[in-house]
């Protein structure tokens, strides 16, 4: 008998079990961290124990603590779920188990990543000759384009950030929103470039154009520009034209995080929203987020190969070179699983109309949200609602930290607090492909029974 079988027949039943209990069990978790350890069990024991109970041990001890995240009633963070041929495809890719940074040690995932990220760049509407490198998540994404921006402005400048490290190179000015992401700063500390100039945004977390342009004048020398497809609370882009034609002006490279913002060019309807973008040097994206593939599945698109290969690529007398070069020349890891599997299954299961179809729909959840709220006794929605994300606050901070607060004590739906612009809000995300009208009106009509009963 094959030693996967018995483990795995379990671990499909527990899958389908779990996927199953999505539609009607509470969203948020139901047991501690603590009780889940109590359940783990103590000690490691001394002798083996069947593959199978394993299996069984982990699902009853864990299950009780997680939250539903591939719920189409999670809305907390920008969290999509799992598109049904992503899952499928991640458990071949775990089965294969391949280790995919070489062309000639993994042909079938180099074919599967190029012909993915051809797709990618013409859905997203960005330069066909750009790289397109698969990493874990947003995080890195931005790591990797900006270390490739990074590299390219100090070479620019004489300097050669490979040979010599930053110690005694030119400064490296990084212009950035007020309302950028918290990762962008965690990959300037990563790179050793510290902490960004901050220029002013709109009221929609926009960077201000007259801003940018005044900060851009003011100092000669290497310089990044990081811009936003996508404000984490309002949703809201940058204005991208001006931003980079002035950016360009001064010799600086632009990078755009757009980790969920991106996916709004794939849709006809909300393409307008990224006008000017393809003409930026780098740009990041999530396959977790929007297109809901599983996680591990960042996406970092640089324009020029060679920037990128500059910042990512080595060399080791025991790796096995091809002359048409290497996916791990794109990324900061040798090793790594088949991320490209799964992201070229959901893109070739929705196809170029299906994913259009599914960034309209999580638009029109977000636009019905929004309705639904504006209706509600001290709801204030404070964002214009043009693409995924919806920020409502319920008149003071106290009142709508207690909706949150009751909210999730309620269980039928899990939306988070946050705070924007200096006052509580509770946040929406519409992100899951799974979400339907009726996860909606379920979730609006949880809100007016937690408003009504304060």
């Amino acid at each position: 008998m094959n030693p996967h079988a018995a483990a795995l027949d379990r671990a499909h039943q527990h899958t389908l079990d779990w996927l199953s209990s999505l539609r009607d069990r509470p969203v948020p978790p139901q047991a501690s961290s603590d009780q889940v350890t109590r359940d783990l069990g103590g000690d490691l024991p001394a002798g083996p124990t069947d593959a199978a109970t394993v299996v069984d041990l982990l699902v009853a001890a864990c299950e009780p603590g997680l939250t539903a995240m591939p719920s189409g009633r999670f809305f907390g963070m920008v969290i999509g779920g799992t598109h049904p041929a992503a899952l499928a495809t991640d458990w071949l890719t775990s089965a294969w188990d391949q280790n995919c940074g070489l062309r000639r040690l993994t042909p079938a995932h180099t074919a599967v990543e190029e012909l993915a990220s051809t797709w990618l760049l013409d859905l997203l509407c960005l330069p066909s000759e750009s790289a397109v490198g698969f990493v874990t998540g947003a995080t890195m994404s931005n790591f990797t384009g900006l270390a490739a921006a990074r590299d390219a402005v100090l070479r620019g400048a004489g300097w050669d950030v490979a040979e010599h490290g930053l110690n005694g190179g030119p400064p490296v000015r990084v212009l950035v929103g007020a309302e950028r992401h918290d990762t962008v700063d965690l990959a300037l500390r990563y790179l050793g470039l510290g902490a960004p100039e901050v220029v002013p945004v709109d009221g929609q977390g926009r960077v201000r154009t007259e801003a940018m342009r005044t900060a851009l004048a003011g100092e000669d020398g290497p310089c990044i520009v990081v811009l936003q497809a996508g404000n984490v609370h309002s949703g809201a882009y940058d204005a991208f034209p001006e931003v980079i034609a002035d950016a360009h002006r001064h010799g600086a490279w632009v990078h755009v995080d757009g980790a969920f913002g991106l996916w709004a060019a794939a849709s006809p309807a909300h393409r307008d929203l990224l006008a000017g973008v393809s003409d930026a040097d780098s740009w990041t994206t999530d396959a977790h987020k929007t297109l809901n593939v599983p996680y591990d599945s960042g996406l970092v698109i640089v324009r020029d190969r060679a920037a990128l290969k500059a910042a990512m690529g080595m060399h080791g007398a025991y790796l096995i070179h091809d002359e048409q070069g290497e996916p791990f020349d794109k990324v900061p890891e040798i090793s790594r699983r088949g991320r490209a599997f799964p992201v070229w299954a959901v893109l070739r299961s929705l196809g170029r109309d299906g994913v259009a179809e599914l960034v309209d729909r999580l638009c029109r959840h977000a636009s019905a949200f929004a309705e639904g709220l504006a209706a509600m006794p001290e709801a204030t929605v404070l964002n214009d609602v043009v693409f995924t994300q919806v920020c409502v606050s319920f008149g003071s901070d106290e009142r709508t930290e207690k909706v949150v607060q009751k909210l999730l004590e309620d269980g039928s739906a899990w939306m988070s607090g946050s705070t924007w612009r200096g006052q509580s809000v509770l946040r929406i995300s519409v992100s899951n492909w799974s979400t339907t009208d009726d996860d909606v009106r379920r979730s609006l009509a949880a809100l007016r029974r937690v408003v009504e009963g304060l």
